[in-house]
């Protein structure tokens, strides 16, 4: 997939997910809400514009791979899958139920379509540097790598050891996102644990480092553009974004890490989202 939509169309895309998020979240009456919000626009860009992936061939022996190492921001990531066709709309509301397909991290063995399984922290920038590695020096195929981090979940130091991995072996197929939202589950970044100068780190390991603004879908494009381009390094693209995005009462408060909306919420963030803030009238509940 990818390549054939307007920004516009992609915008509205990333705004059906939000919907579906909220939607998932309310039913299952656990999870987490910010982080999936505020990815919304950078998950919608790859699965539709970007990465090389089949929803009807999940295991297409010439797809990308995507790992999603804050896995509790999957609820985004199924919502994409469905958008895409992975599997059906209705299937979004068994979200955290008992048997479901969409657990509340990411099972591989569990859905076609997931390259990873997560739940501890800090996992996924290795599992993407050794597929980067298999290949660009084993199978020498060319084939892309995206890796989704969080900014909170730079805390564990699996991060930075695959972080030099990468840098020795110059994975030059190796993209990673840094959700750069400033929250994570007991507060602002820097109160618990302070990052900056970020961008300086992720050079010190031999990274080609670019920061842009997660909502802007042409900005994610270009920066993915630049960083296949550099053929000499692992590329982290650090990628501002406002936590609960589209959503007044939710955006850039902490709070909403970690907690679902109850039906009244669900349904504000829903209007909201449904008129973008006001913008469209005559709207239809």
């Amino acid at each position: 997939m990818g390549g054939n939509l307007t920004v516009k169309q992609l915008e509205d895309k990333a705004n059906s997910i939000r919907k579906d998020i909220v939607r998932m979240l309310e039913e299952a009456g656990s999870g987490h809400t910010a982080g999936p919000l505020g990815l919304a626009d950078l998950v919608t860009t790859l699965y539709f514009d970007i990465m090389k992936n089949d929803p009807k061939n999940p295991a297409w022996d010439e797809r990308d791979f995507f790992f999603l190492s804050n896995g509790h921001c999957v609820p985004v990531q199924y919502a994409a899958m469905a958008e895409a066709g992975y599997f059906p709309k209705e299937e979004l509301m068994t979200l955290r139920k008992w048997g479901s397909r969409l657990q509340g991290h990411p099972e591989r063995t569990k859905l076609l379509g997931l390259e990873n399984t997560s739940g501890p922290l800090g996992c996924g920038v290795s599992q993407g540097a050794g597929v980067a590695y298999t290949l660009q020096y084993i199978d020498k195929q060319p084939r892309w790598v995206y890796v989704i981090t969080g900014d909170g979940e730079l805390d564990e130091g699996n991060i930075w050891e695959a972080a030099m991995f990468a840098g020795k072996y110059k994975l030059s197929q190796l993209i990673v996102f840094v959700d750069r939202n400033n929250i994570q589950i007991d507060g602002n970044t820097e109160n618990v644990m302070p990052l900056e100068d970020l961008a300086s780190k992720w050079r010190s390991f031999g990274w080609h480092v670019q920061e842009i603004d997660g909502h802007n879908i042409e900005s994610i494009q270009d920066a993915v553009g630049m960083a296949k381009a550099i053929e000499n390094r692992p590329s982290v693209v650090i990628t501002h974004t406002i936590p609960g995005k589209g959503i007044d009462f939710m955006e850039y408060d902490y709070h909403w890490h970690g907690v679902p909306p109850n039906h009244e919420q669900a349904k504000k963030a829903l209007h909201e989202l449904r008129t973008l803030r006001g913008k469209i009238t005559g709207e239809h509940e």
